[in-house]
């Protein structure tokens, strides 16, 4: 005699639920029947992150909705993200499954794709470097106040564009007294703020460890040109602000950070400037020539050079950096690194129709495109850039 899945106890389809790992897998297990829905909540909250989604620019097709592209399943997904897909609106990094989002407003949106919560930052009128913003003063709506005490103008788009990153600290769905870090772009100054906050403050003694930030155990880590590092303490109201001077200063034209189990990892990239030819113009085109990747050597301290990531595969661009293991997902290689273009988003890339974006195999230094951009062509124009995105559902 057959065993009637369907009569399953609730406590045994629930034990069963929090043993899966993919938020795909967890969907398909509730869409099995009514009782098996009703027995398990709607939204997981056991889920290990996920593997990244690609965020593409919109398309003249699909003005209202925001495509992603699955590399597990090679499929696009579109959702309904009306706060994201207008012209003016620009993305300003992805973190723990929540968009930034910024326009020509002061207003800072975060966004989360899935379950489309939202939240707010302290406005852009409210970093430390704004002297003063007033609407009526048109193409001179903010003035600002540079390190060395001068005041300068910015309209409402250059400020937009002056927030190179924002990084959280964790999900705020699952942790309300989250920090946020932004990077600014002209002064590579590091600003802060806690939820709840009315303004951002600066963190003192770490301008220049401006290229990348992430957040580990705690702590906040900077990273600098060549390598060096800050760790910043922003939990009290006094920044504390420790640097690692490494003996290994690194060459490169842009750096991330990668918590990678135990280890802090340096991706360093370094871009190639070519020259290309349409009829009646030419344009000087930046593009990704290869990568090297390090790890932190605390005693010392030094950048040891890593040959191979092993089963890791790297995520990088504008979005807070990833590390993941690719046995746990399907439709992925390990010791890759998957990129995406953060360095432009304003001229060569875009008016030829395509970014630099793609996977970097470090056993052989070649670079493979990802499958969406060949198969969905009507997705290669436009801005903003593609940036990863992980899934978060709560």
């Amino acid at each position: 005699m057959g065993v009637d899945w369907t009569k399953l106890p609730p406590e045994l389809l629930e034990s069963i639920s929090e043993n899966l790992k993919l938020y795909s897998d967890y969907l398909r297990f509730r869409a099995v029947c009514r009782g098996w829905r009703s027995s398990t909540p709607k939204t997981p909250s056991h889920l290990p992150p996920q593997l990244p989604w690609l965020m593409l620019p919109p398309s003249q097709s699909y003005q209202s909705h925001c495509a992603f592209y699955d590399l597990s399943t090679n499929k696009l997904r579109f959702l309904s993200l009306p706060e994201s897909s207008n012209p003016n609106k620009r993305h300003c990094g992805s973190s723990h499954g929540w968009l930034v989002v910024l326009d020509e407003s002061p207003s800072i949106l975060l966004l989360n794709p899935l379950s489309r919560a939202k939240l707010h930052l302290p406005s852009l009128s409210s970093f430390p470097n704004v002297h003063s913003f007033n609407y009526s003063h048109v193409g001179k709506e903010y003035s600002l106040r540079s390190p060395s005490g001068d005041l300068y103008t910015r309209n409402l788009r250059q400020m937009r564009d002056s927030i190179k990153k924002i990084v959280l600290s964790v999900n705020p769905s699952k942790e309300l007294r989250f920090v946020a870090i932004a990077i600014l772009n002209q002064t590579g100054e590091l600003v802060y703020c806690k939820n709840g906050d009315d303004s951002w403050r600066f963190i003192p003694g770490a301008q220049s460890y401006s290229e990348d930030v992430i957040y580990c155990e705690g702590l906040f880590y900077a990273v600098d040109k060549h390598g060096g590092i800050a760790i910043c303490d922003v939990h009290d109201d006094s920044p504390k602000v420790s640097i690692v001077q490494t003996r290994t200063q690194l060459d490169g034209d842009m750096q991330y950070l990668i918590n990678s189990g135990d280890e802090l990892l340096l991706i360093t990239r370094h871009l190639d400037l070519e020259f290309s030819f349409e009829p009646h113009q030419s344009y000087l085109v930046y593009r990704t020539k290869r990568f090297e990747v390090s790890r932190l050597v605390w005693s010392g301290p030094h950048w040891e050079r890593v040959k191979s990531l092993y089963d890791k595969m790297v995520f990088i661009g504008e979005n807070s950096s990833l590390s993941l293991s690719a046995s746990d997902f399907t439709g992925c290689m390990g010791n890759c690194i998957y990129f995406t273009d953060d360095y432009s988003e304003s001229n060569y890339d875009g008016s030829l129709g395509e970014h630099d974006i793609g996977i970097y195999k470090l056993w052989d230094g070649s670079i493979e495109p990802l499958p969406c951009y060949p198969r969905n062509s009507f997705f290669r124009m436009g801005w903003p850039t593609p940036l990863w995105v992980t899934p978060t559902p709560c």
